[in-house]
């Protein structure tokens, strides 16, 4: 919205605030408008000074296209992948199958076979493991 300043004779931009949910840019509804849980985890561990990863976000400004903000969101989006529990894994891998329409014995299968290939393994678990930790 563009309104005139009567004083100067300037037009002034005016951008109402975001609402809650949305994003600022487009409008479009975000899917998950409160954050993730892990995504604040990581927030808080790179606040403290024991933890700075501003060297890893000039090197990505250095070596990619990517602008500094750019550069911090890739950093922060690994961390927090990193950062998952188990059962924050399996219950995120079990949600994105389902919603690709996979049954249940399809999605633990392949749950059972992703979890070997994480930054750090968990311990085998079964079908019947898998599946109390997403319905309880």
């Amino acid at each position: 919205m563009r309104t005139a300043s009567l004083e100067r004779g300037q037009g002034v931009d005016h951008f109402p605030a975001p609402k809650p949910g949305t994003c600022p840019i487009s409008g479009r509804f975000l899917a998950n408008p409160g954050g993730s849980p892990q995504y604040l985890r990581v927030l808080e561990r790179r606040n403290r000074a024991d933890a700075p990863h501003e060297d890893l976000v000039d090197h990505l400004v250095r070596s990619t296209p990517l602008q500094r903000g750019e550069a911090t969101r890739v950093v922060l989006d690994v961390l927090a992948y990193f950062d998952e529990t188990t059962e924050e894994f399996v219950r995120r891998r079990h949600r994105e199958l389902q919603s690709q329409g996979l049954r249940n014995e399809e999605i633990f299968e392949r749950i059972r076979h992703e979890m070997p290939h994480r930054a750090v393994a968990p311990p085998d678990l079964s079908a019947r493991q898998l599946r109390r930790l997403v319905y309880g």
